[in-house]
């Protein structure tokens, strides 16, 4: 008779450098699980883009596994008693998992493992999410790291990472296969078309994954240092959400940008150009692959983890403490008009429109909506966070925690109080020619160069010309940008004076 393992899977639902997976194959049978217990994870339970990605990235993961002559099983929660039932259904001797870092599922996690563990029955769990574990990382007074600097410095002296593993070609079925709920059953797309948009703009999946890095490497990371912070081009990986759910895992990125900025690239674009890289014959070497500008945001994503690990109660309080005493406004209608779009500043609500649609916004885009939501309208981030929660496709505790509490002020490696993003100057800087703008906004597509991130101060012959009517097809400014910053500065300083 097989020896049986349980690989119960969460957000790592791919078949190559999966540690769990892997650990199992060398035991013998594998049955792949996910177990379906949202309520476990309250608060902090999937959101509905969230819930959107998870659908479509198990049918992907099954599809993957049916192809090389296995399954996956899916159950409803409680996840202990599903687990448990598994186990005597199968006879299995092994229940192995990949770790997650939120502090109710790592509590969850533990107590499952503790209940599990028993003679004769193998618990294990892998790091197969992160670079280094959080409580590896620590400063020279062994405490964790609050700054970000220090923190990736400190990472990059450690080894590299290892290899990832390779996709095994087959899997060992058991003698028998459990039952199994369809996946239609656990009702996780929206029943309204709001999804459409991103059905339209992703490929859930450990394929989708694969090419979306493959692309980036090929199209855009030579020269992400210039263009990661211009939402009009495609100047970022777009990973997010494939790393989120782990299609994709960071070892595979890491060696994958070493070995593509490890050897010269032919780029036939680059050889009308009077320079090296032309004389060459239009070979071209991408530089330090261990000091790109794009691992030190994979190195971010670490960080948040280590913050999230070490500070447990920065979802929902900030992390420092005299923040909580900041005079945070409540508007219902502030609120919404950012949620929708309808703040009357273009850039704002263009990566609010893209959010909505897509389930995803251009990083540089999302530091502009969250300064304008915590120092314009004075809304407090935990707002803009449950909103962001709910309907990024990428919505990660520990990346929304830090992003959010960095924006506010009150959180790590924090933006300064004073640091008040100027609506109308970044999207004239990030968006000069204005397409994205006019993607979101394609009321304002008619709007001159001039005046598309200013429609407010547009002459009304030049409006009128546009077919825009402010405060009809497009809203006048909810607040003004000048004195929204001296009210937020003043009650910025009032809190450090105190």
């Amino acid at each position: 008779m097989k020896e049986v393992s349980l690989v119960w899977f969460r957000l790592d639902l791919r078949l190559a450098d999966n540690p769990a997976l892997s650990a199992a194959i060398k035991r013998g049978a594998v049955i792949s699980v996910f177990v379906h217990a949202p309520d476990e994870e309250t608060p902090w339970s999937p959101g509905g883009a969230s819930r959107w990605w998870l659908h479509q990235s198990l049918a992907a993961f099954d599809t993957s596994l049916r192809e090389i002559g296995s399954r996956l099983i899916i159950r409803r929660g409680p996840t202990l008693a599903t687990l448990q039932a598994l186990i005597k259904e199968t006879g299995a001797t092994a229940v192995l998992w990949n770790r997650r870092y939120e502090p109710v599922v790592t509590a969850r996690d533990l107590q499952i493992k503790t209940t599990l563990r028993s003679p004769g029955l193998q618990v294990e769990s892998f790091n197969g999410a992160l670079l280094h574990e959080p409580w590896a990382i620590q400063n020279q007074s062994s405490k964790p790291f609050q700054v970000f600097t220090p923190f990736w410095k400190n990472c990059l002296t450690k080894p590299d990472p290892a290899e990832p593993l390779p996709a095994p070609k087959s899997l060992p079925a058991p003698e028998r296969w459990p039952k199994s709920l369809v996946l239609a059953e656990l009702g996780l797309e929206p029943k309204m078309k709001w999804a459409d948009g991103m059905r339209t703009a992703w490929q859930p999946g450990e394929a989708g994954a694969g090419e979306m890095l493959k692309e980036f490497l090929v199209s855009a990371f030579a020269d992400y240092t210039d263009k990661r912070n211009r939402p009009d081009l495609p100047g970022t990986s777009r990973l997010s959400p494939h790393l989120h759910f782990g299609e994709i895992s960071p070892r595979q990125i890491w060696h994958g940008v070493r070995k593509y900025a490890g050897a010269p690239v032919s780029d036939p674009a680059r050889s009308d150009r009077g320079d090296a890289t032309s004389r060459a014959g239009g070979r071209h070497s991408v530089g330090d692959w261990r000091s790109s500008q794009f691992l030190a945001e994979v190195g971010w994503r670490e960080f948040a983890h280590h913050l999230l690990h070490h500070f447990p109660h920065t979802p929902t309080e900030p992390l420092r403490e005299d923040f909580k005493r900041f005079p945070w406004r409540k508007d219902a209608a502030f609120l919404q008009a950012w949620q929708r779009g309808q703040t009357g500043y273009p850039i704002v609500d263009a990566g609010m429109r893209e959010l909505w649609t897509t389930g995803w916004m251009h990083n540089r885009v999302r530091m502009i909506v969250a300064s304008f939501l915590v120092k314009d309208l004075l809304l407090s981030w935990r707002d803009g966070a449950a909103w962001f929660w709910d309907t990024l496709v990428d919505a990660d505790l520990a990346q929304n925690t830090l992003g959010w509490q960095w924006t506010a002020g009150c959180g790590a490696d924090a933006a300064p109080y004073f640091r008040v993003f100027n609506p109308l100057r970044q999207g004239e800087k990030f968006d000069p020619r204005g397409d994205y703008v006019r993607k979101w906004c394609p009321e304002l597509a008619r709007v001159p160069d001039e005046w598309l991130h200013q429609p407010d101060k547009a002459p009304l012959e030049v409006l009128a010309q546009a077919g825009v009517e402010l405060g009809q097809n497009y809203p006048a400014p909810i607040v003004c940008h000048a004195i929204a910053r001296e009210v937020a500065l003043e009650a910025f300083a009032m809190l450090k004076r105190e």
